[in-house]
Parts: structure tokens; sequence; C-alpha cells
């Protein structure tokens, strides 16, 4: 794997080049967050409301990652990523030609939709490496994409910067969150025209059934309609955020409507469960045990990644206004200091993934780097003003190193559930790190920087606990060829309900 990787044949090119479309996505999804405090300050924005526009940065790929999950299933990744990258324009320009609060709101709602694409390329990683390489090519694929929000944090206040003159000698964040929309729209049109969904010879396997996941137990069923009223409750929670005091976006009665469109949307997601899974709950359907697959493991999957990324998500939202608030440093330095967090996403993603490979047990790696990040950000809670700067980084780094190598290590197990609906579990466990995120965002927006990591801190280390006693060693996790993808009398899933 690692021979070929700086190879731009066959499987790595198609590696390289999804890794890319990640990485626009992202430096989209996170080109507000080096300018939080400047944009504050021209719009004459409360310090709550720049915060809340943190969290409509990640609310609305909540749903989006379950939906594009769906879509993925039953078109490919292709069409999926390329439509995805072109409708990326639109909130980067509605961000940059925006005055007021109301209109930054509604702009980065519709971002949310373009950080669901990390799921896009789950699926077009796995179907073009095998399960024993599957680690490591996922963790390229997801830490280089995640290196967009260092692109974000430290590129674009430079291009700001660089082009004042344009802007009567301010700042010119309009320009370079502009420009970043403008390149993923034309990029999604290379990667339409450059990519296959497969290997030649590979058929793309679609869901039997389309419009929610299929199940194999009814406890199975249930656990599934827990976890999506969790989603629901993180978009709910952003409402009430929404409408609180200092935010002035919505009403009490506008708030109480959202929540009912929220219910509304819940109970429709529940018919559509159970029209798919209707012949297992009305026991007219029993799968063999070769074929069923445990949800309860995925929900712990969501977890970890809530503990993961959903943290990282967090912290880079909110570091650089951290580090220029804690050591009073002008904001393009804090940003590119901040942008440290997202640099070693390069490097440890990809290594959670390769020790996932290698390691002979991906339950143990989940456990142990979870452990990781716990203690990381627990270290991190302790950072203040009388902090060297370098070792303030070195902290926050530190806690890097282990949320983003949980994330490689977390999708070195997701695609390895049900091959045909990997985009669906890969949606809804990338949907709970969004969750995460809204969730450590509400609390960093009612409290402090402090409270946040430990928070942060606790979670993991629950997290951690909880793989140790009850996630499962996948089945087939380090085949050495494509075997029990291709064939499907051969196919075992890879988590069997007991």
């Amino acid at each position: 794997m690692l021979k070929g990787l700086f190879s731009f044949q066959g499987r790595y090119r198609i590696l390289h080049q999804t890794w890319f479309a990640f990485f626009l996505t992202f430096v989209c999804w996170f080109n507000l967050a080096p300018f939080a405090t400047t944009i504050g300050k021209e719009l004459h924005l409360a310090p709550e409301q720049v915060k809340t526009l943190g969290i409509c940065n990640l609310a609305l790929t909540i749903p989006a990652r379950i939906i594009i999950g769906m879509l993925l299933d039953k078109f490919g990744p292709r069409i999926t990523y390329s439509i995805l990258l072109i409708f990326a324009a639109v909130p980067c320009l509605a961000t940059a030609f925006s005055h007021s609060f109301s209109e930054l709101v509604i702009s980065r709602l519709l971002m949310g939709i373009v950080g669901a694409g990390f799921v896009v390329g789950i699926r077009m990683v796995s179907e073009w490496f095998p399960p024993k390489e599957i680690g490591i090519a996922q963790g390229i694929y997801g830490g280089w994409g995640n290196f967009g929000a260092f692109g974000a944090e430290f590129a674009l206040p430079i291009i700001a910067v660089s082009t004042s003159f344009l802007d009567g000698g301010a700042s010119n964040w309009r320009l370079a969150i502009a420009l970043t929309g403008i390149i993923a729209a034309i990029y999604g049109v290379i990667y339409y025209n450059s990519v296959q969904d497969t290997p030649p010879g590979k058929v793309y396997k679609q869901p039997k059934k389309n419009g929610a996941l299929e199940v194999t137990s009814v406890k199975s069923f249930w656990a599934m309609i827990i976890s999506n009223f969790g989603l629901i409750f993180a978009l709910g929670l952003l409402a009430w955020r929404l409408e609180q005091k200092n935010i002035h976006f919505l009403t009490l009665n506008q708030m109480y409507l959202a929540w009912l469109v929220l219910a509304g949307l819940f109970i429709y997601q529940t018919y559509q469960a159970y029209q798919v899974n209707r012949e297992l709950l009305t026991g007219r359907k029993i799968y063999s045990p070769e074929q069923r697959y445990q949800f309860g493991q995925v929900a712990l999957l969501e977890f970890t990644y809530v503990t993961n990324f959903g943290s990282e998500l967090a912290v880079v939202s909110m570091l650089p206004a951290f580090f220029e608030k804690t050591f009073g440093l002008e904001h393009v330095v804090a940003g590119m200091i901040a942008a440290t967090y997202p640099f070693l996403n390069l490097f440890s993603r990809p290594s959670g993934g390769l020790i996932s490979d290698k390691f002979g047990s991906r339950k143990w790696t989940m456990t142990i780097i979870s452990a990781g990040i716990g203690v990381g950000y627990l270290m991190a809670h302790f950072i203040n003003k009388n902090w060297p700067i370098p070792l303030a980084i070195a902290v926050t780094m530190f806690a890097a190193y282990f949320a983003q190598a949980g994330c490689g290590a977390t999708y070195g197990i997701v695609p390895l559930i049900k091959k045909e609906a990997t985009g669906q579990i890969a949606g809804n466990v990338g949907a709970y790190g969004n969750f995460g995120g809204v969730v450590y965002l509400t609390i960093f927006s009612l409290t402090d920087a402090s409270t946040l990591f430990t928070t942060m801190g606790i979670a993991a280390l629950i997290c951690a606990f909880m793989c140790g006693f009850f996630l499962k060693e996948p089945k087939g996790s380090f085949a050495g060829d494509y075997a029990v993808e291709s064939d499907p009398h051969n196919y075992q899933p890879a988590l069997v309900e007991e």
C-alpha cells in the first residue's frame, strides 16, 4: 500500500483525486473560522452570534450526511461528489456577499450540506481497496482531506491580507471565501470526467431497498430509531440556541414551529424505516446468522465519532479565537497557530488507519486511541494566558493526534460492516460527528473553552470504556483480496449478530 502511495495510476489515482475532492469541501466548510472575529467586528455581531455561526456551520451536515449516504448508495460516488462540489459555490458566494447576521446564518446552514462530502469518498475508497488495506486507505483519504481545515485557517488569511488593496485596505475576507467555492465547482467538473465508481470488472452494489437503512433484527431496528432521534435532538438544540437572547434569529413561536417540523421529520423518518424493514418487523422475513449485522455496533461507532471527529469540529471552529483571546494575538497569527491542529491530519488520521490495519485488533486500537483523546483534552483544560505559547501548541497537538487518529480507526471499521449499505452506515456515523460538534459548540457558546475541553475529555474516556467492553472485532477485516466483497455468495458481514 505505502509503496504505491505516490503513484498516480489505478486505484492510487482514484484515492488522490478523491481525497483532494474532500480537501476542497473542507476548505469551503471551514472558510469562516479564520475570519470569525474580523467578520464579527465588521458586521457588529455579538460574541454569542459569532459562536452561533459555528454551530450553524455544522447543523445541516447532520441530515445531509444521511441523505447523501442514500443517494451515494443509489447513484454512486462519481456523480454524487461532483454535484456536491459544484453546489459548494452557492453557500461560499452567499457568505461572501452577506451583510447581516441573518444572511450569514442562512449561508452557513447551507454550507453544512457541503460538509457531508466525507461519506462519498468512504464508499469510493472502499470500492478500490481490499479489506487488509482499508484502514490506511481510508485514513489517507480522511486525513489528507481534513487537511483542508488547515488550508482554510492558514492560507485564507494570507489571501485576504494580500488582496486587501482591493477592499480599501481592509482584510479582504469576502474574496478569499468566494474563491474557495469557485475552485470547488471547477474541480467538481474535473472529478466527474476523470474517475470511475469501481475498478474494471467489479459491480457496484446497491442496497435492495432505499429510503432508510435495512437492518437484520428487531432489536437493531429500535436501536436505529433511537439513533435517529439523537440526530433530530441536535437540530432541536440548534433551534433553541437560535432563539436565545443576544442571538435574535428565531422568535419563541418560530422555535416551537421548528421543533414541530423536526418532530414531523422524525415521524416520517421512522415511517420510512418501517417501510424498508416491514417484512422483518411483521415476522415475514428472517435473516440467517451469516446475513445479520449489529446496529448496536454501528451505534458504538457513532459514539466514537462524537468523541473524535465531533471534538475536532468543535476545536477547529473555536481554536483561532481561543488563541487570539487567551494570548492577545493578532487574528492572522492566531489563525496560523491554530492551524497546527488540522495540520496534523496529514499524518495522524492515516496513522490511525495504519495502526488499525497492522495492530491486529481494530477493537483495541479504537479503545486505546479513545483513551488518548480523553487525556489530551483534559490536559488542554489547564491552558491559560500564563502558559508559554509553544507548550499550549504542544498540548493541542497531542489532543489533535489522538482525535484524528481515532477518526482513521473508526473508518477502518465502518466499510467492513455491510458493503452495499456503506454509504448509509458511513452517513449515520459521520452525522454523529456533527452531532458531537453541535453539542460541544453549544456547550462552548454557553460556557468557556476550559469547560469545553473538560467535557470532551470525559466523553472520550467513557467512550474508551465502552469500546473496551462492548465493541466487537470485525470479521474478515484483514482479508487480502476482494473475494468477500465481490462474490455475494461468499460475502460474510463483518459484524455478526449473536
